[in-house]
């Protein structure tokens, strides 16, 4: 380190933690850092202090700059990641969209109650699936610029989740909430929004013929809800890599979702006070933990406290 006194001379300072320094303060310096001319011990001591002083703004400096430079590389990862979603899955509905409302405006073919079914049904897929897609993205633009304020109240998990099983089949999920479990202190929306999107990635990777489970549970203050499928699984390494926003697990196939769905309903429970976490389904599978706090000042009184009589 260096440091240029009032006499205009620069000398090399060795680090606090050394046995000796010789850094000269000016009687210039001396009279701006203390109000008075110090004598050469004092200067010692300061020169010391100014020294340590460098090393602490030096380190902070480069410290911002890698930081700089990993949020930079961060941001072209995620245009990257964007720029590739919206190349191909937000295209893919849309080209279906264009391809079924041209053939019915198509004079040329005379479609039959069945055809016309089928394309319509095909145009509300595809908007359907945009609709989830933008929405992905907007939530995830939301979380990262910290602009989501839950809005927590008391609410019955039996008031949330069936609402979270709209975007799947109706045979494709089997649903285990107790009406004995406790009230929990949550924004019903980011609540339902998490789950939904817990849901879907669990029948995505599900077999055709295995519905995935929705539980919930009590344990102490907290109250868990498990979405349970019997899919490939994922090893352990990459448990906590699937909450990353853009990204797809194994052969996910292209158009199923830009990579947003663990990763939004991660970030929306730990806005609630919540968490997520992946396990093994026991048998094969993954096993989704979505726990929330429970509304404390609705629990179940203990049990050897004696029962108050209602007359």
């Amino acid at each position: 380190w260096t440091c240029a006194g009032s006499v205009g001379t620069r000398t090399v300072v060795e680090r606090p933690e050394d046995a000796d320094v010789d850094m000269p303060v000016g009687d210039h310096m001396a009279l701006a850092l203390s109000g008075r001319v110090l004598p050469a011990e004092d200067r010692r001591v300061l020169a010391a202090f100014a020294a340590q002083a460098a090393v602490v703004l030096d380190r902070q400096r480069l410290q911002s700059a890698a930081d700089q430079s990993h949020a930079l590389a961060e941001g072209n990862r995620i245009r990257t990641a964007l720029l590739a979603a919206v190349s191909h899955d937000l295209r893919t509905p849309l080209a279906g969209i264009k391809a079924a409302v041209s053939s019915l405006r198509s004079d040329d073919v005379a479609w039959s109650e069945e055809d016309l079914a089928e394309l319509l049904e095909g145009i509300e897929e595809g908007a359907d699936r945009l609709d989830h897609l933008v929405g992905n993205l907007l939530d995830m633009s939301r979380l990262q610029t910290g602009t989501v304020t839950p809005l927590i109240r008391e609410i019955d998990l039996d008031e949330v989740v069936p609402m979270a099983l709209g975007g799947v089949p109706e045979d494709s999920v089997e649903l285990d909430i107790p009406e004995t479990l406790p009230m929990v202190a949550v924004d019903p929306g980011l609540l339902e929004r998490a789950v939904a999107n817990l849901v879907e990635n669990a029948v995505k990777y599900s077999p055709a013929d295995e519905r995935v489970l929705v539980s919930a549970s009590a344990m102490a203050d907290r109250v868990e809800v498990r979405v349970v499928d019997s899919g490939p699984g994922v090893p352990d390494e990459a448990k906590d890599r699937i909450f990353e926003p853009f990204q797809r697990y194994g052969d996910a196939p292209r158009g199923a979702g830009v990579g947003l769905g663990l990763a939004v309903a991660r970030g929306f429970a730990e806005t609630m006070g919540g968490t997520i976490a992946a396990e093994d389904t026991p048998g094969g599978g993954l096993t989704m933990v979505l726990t929330v706090q429970a509304a404390a000042d609705l629990q179940p009184a203990p049990a050897d406290l004696p029962a108050t009589a209602n007359s």
